[in-house]
Parts: C-alpha cells; structure tokens; sequence
C-alpha cells in the first residue's frame, strides 16, 4: 500500500478504508460497553438484545454481524478482559527480566501483580466472570485457559525445584491468584483493593519459598 511521508494513506480508497475500520471499531465498542452494563445489571441469563441494543444506539443488525448474538459478546468481553491480564502480566515479566531479575520466583510474583492490578482496573468486566454465568460452554473455556496459565507458569517456575513439584506448585499458587482477582474485584475502593494484592502477593512468596 502506498503513504504519504508521515505513513497515512496516500489515496482516496485507502482514506476511506481507515475511516470504515475506524467507523467499524467504535460500533463494537459501543455494543461491547452496552453489553458489559446490560450483563452486570440482569445477569447473562436475563440480559436481553433489544435492551443491548437499546443503550448502544447500534442496529440489531450490526449487533449480529460483528458478535452472532449475546454469547458472542459475553464471550468477547471475557477475551478482552482475558488478553489484558496475560499481556499485563508478560510485560511485568519481561520487564523484571530486562532490569536483571533471574529469579523465577519473584518474576512469578510480578507477573501475578500486574495480573491482579487489572482484576480491579477493570473490575466492571471481572466481576461478569465470577459468578458462574455464561453462555454453553463458556465453563469448559474457561477450565482450558486455566489450563493453559498453570502451564505458562509452570515453565516460569521451572527453576524451582523438580517437574512434579514445580507443576502441583503452579496450581497452588494460580489457584489463589483467581481466587484473589474475585475479592479485589468487588473492594470498595482503591486502597482495599491495593491492600488486598499487597497480601496476596506475600501470600504467594511464602506458599513458593
């Protein structure tokens, strides 16, 4: 594709794409947003698409063509959300690494730190996921990316004592991790939820030593 010198689209067709893309995004954030204050108003089993669409201002017909229904956009907030704390928690990693931390206990930690600081960032979004609702198989989705993280921490934690004791290890410790995310989800203020990932985190250094 051709640019100008500062990299934006040189012609006509290529102007009007970014505007469509741009046009595109901002439809399913609207749904997304409506969606995320419809789910934690009635519940999944009870939200309904006309109220959805109500408060987007988005077209049913839009609704349908960038998400398939409600499941689309309950499971599309959870990926969003999801996304967030893997990417959150890799950088912390990458970083603690970056400034010379070879540990792979406190990399753990200041990766579930950043994991935890998003629980309440986004906490209107976390709290969707832990109350067990959700469309058809969004339970075993949920247990496969679970799966996944135990295992994403276990090579990070390999280091640490043998095979079988580092992955019974892991479990532990991403057990509480999403036990933890639920209360500071729902704190009342900054500071509770601060003082709540402070504990944890000296809860997972003794539980790793």
């Amino acid at each position: 594709m051709r640019t100008s010198k500062t990299g934006q689209p040189n012609g006509p067709a290529e102007a009007s794409g970014g505007r469509q893309w741009a046009r595109a995004d901002a439809t399913r954030q609207a749904l997304l947003a409506a969606a995320q204050e419809v789910f934690a108003d009635r519940g999944y089993a009870d939200a309904g698409i006309a109220e959805i669409v109500e408060r987007s201002g988005i077209s049913v017909g839009s609704l349908y063509h960038h998400y398939g229904g409600k499941a689309g956009l309950y499971l599309a907030l959870w990926e969003e959300l999801t996304r967030e704390q893997e990417s959150r928690a890799a950088s912390a990693v990458a970083a603690a690494r970056k400034e010379g931390e070879s540990d792979p206990i406190t990399l753990f930690i200041a990766g579930a730190r950043a994991y935890l600081e998003v629980c309440w960032e986004q906490r209107e979004a976390a709290r969707l996921f832990h109350g067990g609702e959700g469309p058809s198989g969004f339970s075993l989705m949920r247990r496969g990316r679970a799966r996944q993280w135990i295992g994403q921490n276990t090579k990070l934690l390999r280091g640490h004592d043998g095979d079988r004791a580092t992955q019974v290890l892991s479990q532990v410790l991403t057990t509480v991790i999403g036990e933890a995310g639920r209360e500071i989800a729902l704190a009342d203020d900054e500071g509770e939820a601060t003082e709540i990932i402070d504990e944890v985190c000296r809860i997972l250094i003794r539980l790793a030593r």
